[in-house]
């Protein structure tokens, strides 16, 4: 009973931590949009951009827009990406949507520089730092970023491409604007690279892989530890020593990189004299880590599989 309240507060607070670290970044994208980049009549990609496109065009406030199109991409995200996507992704829009709406009146706020490309760095490093804990914490704020999270979820395409694909037309339409040249182009490409390139960096390095390989000849000790306290699989491999001729066994273990310093800690405390070896793995398919992304839905694979079987049962029957 004591451990089942444990799990249950433990789960909670989980979950609240999570909807803390989507505000902050909703925070910090609503203000880099809102103060730092319309108002210096810049538009980068992605829904917010396509709708700050269009209060250049019309007028409509950009919020208003925000919400027009998301709606449709979040029931598509809501159906394929789960129940707990859909419902952090609609917070997350919600707060969006006021958020662009409260700190566009807050013209106190607004930030020019006498350098626009300076701003423009300053405004995407911003964002950026906002859509990562977004994204980090299993949400979005909704347009380019479910559809991202839709095509890495079927094919191994990093989200930064994805963003960087879909973005570029959303961009280069804001020379149809009368009055916008290549230059205001120019400014929403740099600020789409930017967020591109520190959204891989960011989400990557924190769930890149590693291989760790342990030469100890405490290794049950290790390997115990390992599978009982860390929760991560081991694999004993049989050694030779080819200088003392001895048999000896060598633990494998993979590990994300947050986990990374934890093990290496407590290989240590277990043997201090534990030789060590790290090297980074590329992609790791299975329990615990990635799923292999084919393209095919293997789950309706198997539905239709088993379907055809049941027919043939029935016929033969």
């Amino acid at each position: 009973m004591t451990l089942k309240l444990n799990l249950t507060r433990q789960n909670v607070l989980t979950t609240l931590g999570d909807y803390c670290v989507i505000t902050l970044g909703v925070i910090l994208y609503a203000f880099a949009w809102a103060d730092m980049l319309i108002p210096n009549g810049i538009a980068s990609g992605g829904v917010t951009g396509a709708s700050t496109i269009i209060n250049f065009a019309t007028g409509i406030p950009v919020y208003i827009s925000y919400v027009a199109i998301n709606a449709f991409l979040l029931f598509a995200g809501f159906i394929i990406l789960g129940k707990g996507f859909g419902f952090k992704t609609i917070f997350a829009i919600g707060l969006s949507t006021i958020g662009l709406d409260i700190f566009s009146e807050m013209e106190f706020l607004y930030v020019f520089f006498d350098n626009k490309l300076l701003l423009v760095l300053v405004a995407a490093i911003i964002e950026s730092i906002g859509i990562t804990c977004i994204l980090a914490r299993g949400g979005s704020t909704g347009g380019t970023d479910i559809v991202a999270l839709i095509i890495n979820k079927f094919w191994p395409i990093s989200l930064g491409r994805v963003f960087l694909a879909l973005d570029m037309f959303i961009i280069a339409s804001v020379l149809l604007i009368p009055g916008k040249t290549v230059e205001d182009m120019v400014y929403g490409y740099v600020a789409m690279v930017i967020f591109s390139v520190f959204v891989d960096w960011v989400l990557l390095g924190r769930n890149s892989t590693w291989q760790v390989m342990v030469f100890s000849d405490k290794y049950k000790e290790i390997a115990d530890m390992v599978i009982n306290d860390l929760k991560r699989g081991v694999t004993a491999l049989d050694a030779q020593g080819w200088y003392s001729g001895e048999s000896k066994k060598v633990l494998l273990i993979m590990v994300r990189k947050p986990e990374l310093h934890t093990i290496t800690r407590a290989v240590k405390e277990i043997d201090p004299k534990a030789f060590v070896t790290v090297s980074s793995a590329s992609t790791v398919y299975g329990e615990g880590f990635d799923e292999m992304k084919t393209g095919i839905n293997l789950k309706l694979k198997k539905k239709s599989a088993n379907a055809v079987k049941g027919e043939e049962h029935t016929e033969n029957n």
